[in-house]
């Protein structure tokens, strides 16, 4: 795989957020960002009006991505910036470019009211099918918002990071993800919260009705459970502080409430080789539409 970070860049403040967001990670990683442009084909009635015409398109298709990468290289000088266009459907491109990507960015834009984040059909479509890890950036989204405030409650840039957070299945942990988290809080000299949620069984019911509440028995030994899947990452990874955070309740709730405070956010997604329908999963889906910091879907078996 080229180590590239790859934004899929169509002019909108979301996008351009993506762009800000591809570079300061690809400052980290010491990789170059390349910028894909996609240009679709003009409709027949569009392409024959003089105002709307095919070279306004093209004039506005070339302009977008040009304008966008002379800016990241003014603000972000040490890291090279590639432009590229592509034509077609876009999910499809940047699938494509996906393929050949160490990470690919996008753009997500908010709902009206509290309602959440959009996360379009091309989106939706890209993150259900690349293997390569997709980050998803709001619009706004600013460098200060990825650390933690200074001495005088100001945002800054130049504070640390504030923690990554991760979701873990202990019943399955997936070494792709975590070893994703693990490296986004070494790169970010940060804390990882790895975070594991549960829900009581079925016997519960019966356990209280006999007299005994298990939900203490039950805490401690998810806990431990915790502690044990995490042993080996400790050791693999002795520079990162882990917090360990086990709790009762929905993983989707607790992670959205987790990246309040977080620098990212990463979940992970089953790859599914069905090719009807698009599959990300519930956790992952809820994520990606309320965490209101960046959010990193990682693909796994």
């Amino acid at each position: 795989m080229a180590r590239t970070i790859v934004v899929g860049l169509d002019g909108s403040p979301e996008s351009r957020a993506a762009a800000e967001w591809a570079a300061r990670e690809a400052a980290l990683r010491q990789v170059p960002v390349r910028l894909l442009h996609v240009w679709q084909p003009v409709p027949e009635p569009m392409a024959e009006a003089p105002l709307l015409g095919a070279e306004t398109h093209q004039h506005w298709t070339e302009r977008i991505p040009r304008e966008a990468a002379e800016g990241l290289r003014l603000r972000h000088p040490g890291v090279e910036v590639t432009i590229e266009q592509g034509f077609g459907v876009p999910a499809d491109i940047l699938l494509d470019a996906a393929r050949d990507a160490e990470l690919l960015v996008l753009g997500s834009r908010a709902l009206s009211g509290l309602t959440g984040f959009l996360i379009g059909s091309v989106g939706q479509s890209v993150v259900a099918r690349a293997e390569a890890p997709v980050v998803l950036v709001r619009a706004g989204e600013q460098a200060a918002d990825e650390h933690v405030k200074d001495p005088a409650g100001i945002p800054s840039a130049a504070t640390a990071f504030r923690p990554v957070v991760v979701g873990l299945d202990t019943g399955s942990p997936d070494e792709t993800v975590l070893a994703f988290a693990f490296e986004e809080a070494r790169r970010r000299g940060t804390t990882l919260t790895v975070l594991r949620a549960w829900n009581l069984p079925s016997s519960y019911t019966y356990a209280m009705a006999a007299g005994y509440d298990p939900r203490e028995d039950l805490a401690r030994a998810q806990a431990e459970a915790l502690t044990e899947a995490l042993l080996p990452w400790r050791e693999k990874y002795p520079d990162v502080e882990v917090t360990e955070a086990s709790r009762l309740g929905s993983p989707a709730n607790h992670l959205v409430d987790a990246a309040r405070d977080a620098s990212l956010v990463v979940v992970g997604r089953r790859i599914r080789r069905s090719p009807f329908g698009v599959h990300i999963g519930a956790v992952a889906h809820a994520v990606m539409h309320h965490a209101t910091t960046p959010v990193a879907v990682v693909a796994h078996d």
